[in-house]
């Protein structure tokens, strides 16, 4: 397992993150996400570690705080010095009823930064993200109250989430004028049947000097071809990420010729496309049985030459938009 650097801070974390959103659930979303408990979660952590895993990211909202409290339990089950693992969490989800239950006003983020420590059995998170942008609360407080955190020492980093291209570049902004914690990473979606940040995000990010965490990498399973096959999936019962499945059509043949090529599976492929992408700090694996985790974890393994980059490119990459069509021409 490579060990690349979040961003532009000197944070060294692993291409793979072990992320824990299947802990947890019972019914509901979250029953269909995971329902893993505690013994499953133990049996998962330890194979994320022994695969070179030290980057484990959940979030307040997983669970409604469940994936939070399992993973930091595991962790200590398994006797892991604190100083070997980076843990990453997120804020902003509603966590209640009512107005201030919810958002990234800096009464909320407070107050979930330190119920998450609590949850997770730590004193002090590595890396601390606003989970969603919040239009009702201003940009320069939520990133003060980031920074409040970073100041006491409750969090060593923040990042954000889900965040559109000129968001994330005010708070850039905003953050250098008031001098306030840097934002080091974003958590985005991203994957060979979902490459839209590539228009504006991706440049963004590397002009800034900013990690990007990729989260859903085979697309809730469809990129494994499981759906071509008919099989029954999460997407089943929950279709999340959204998929042109018309452009995944004309993907899913040449992924699997890809992967025949190599020996390898279509789901290990998809991870090493995402690896090869510049502006990839770490991929986030999900995991509900100890095989799949088993698979993805030797997607590092798989070195794709030039051609497999070109055919999967071809059939995968976005049709041209304006200014894009314009500047390229």
């Amino acid at each position: 397992m490579r060990m690349r650097k979040l961003g532009g801070s000197g944070l060294f974390v692993s291409e793979l993150c072990f992320g824990a959103m299947t802990f947890g659930g019972t019914d509901g979303l979250w029953g269909q996400v995971g329902q893993l408990g505690q013994g499953d979660a133990d049996a998962l952590v330890k194979v994320a570690l022994d695969g070179g895993v030290n980057l484990f990211d959940t979030a307040n909202v997983y669970a409604h705080g469940r994936s939070e409290a399992i993973l930091g339990r595991a962790l200590r089950n398994l006797g892991i010095a604190r100083n070997d693992v980076v843990i990453a969490t997120k804020a902003a989800s509603a966590m209640g009823d009512g107005p201030n239950r919810r958002g990234a006003s800096r009464r909320h983020i407070l107050a979930e930064c330190h119920a998450s420590l609590g949850r997770l059995g730590l004193d002090h998170i590595d890396l601390y993200q606003v989970h969603a942008f919040d239009p009702a609360t201003s940009i320069e407080e939520t990133l003060e109250a980031l920074d409040t955190l970073v100041r006491a020492g409750d969090v060593r980093y923040v990042g954000l989430s889900n965040w559109a291209a000129w968001q994330v570049m005010k708070a850039i902004g905003v953050t250098r004028a008031r001098r306030l914690a840097p934002i080091t990473s974003l958590q985005a979606y991203y994957t060979l049947v979902g490459r839209d940040v590539e228009r504006e995000i991706l440049p963004l990010l590397a002009s800034e000097s900013v990690g990007l965490m990729v989260w859903s990498p085979l697309a809730g399973g469809y990129l494994t071809g499981k759906y071509a096959r008919n099989e029954v999936g999460r997407q089943t019962q929950l279709d999340f990420p959204p998929i042109n499945r018309v452009r995944g059509a004309t993907l899913i043949p040449v992924l699997e010729t890809v992967a025949r090529k190599h020996g390898r599976s279509m789901a290990q492929v998809s991870i090493a496309w995402l690896l090869a992408q510049p502006a990839v700090s770490t991929v986030i694996l999900g995991a509900n049985r100890i095989e799949q985790l088993h698979e993805t974890l030797r997607a590092p393994e798989v070195r794709l030459d030039a051609d497999d980059l070109s055919s999967l490119d071809t059939v995968s990459r976005l049709p041209a938009e304006y200014p894009g069509w314009l500047l390229n021409a």
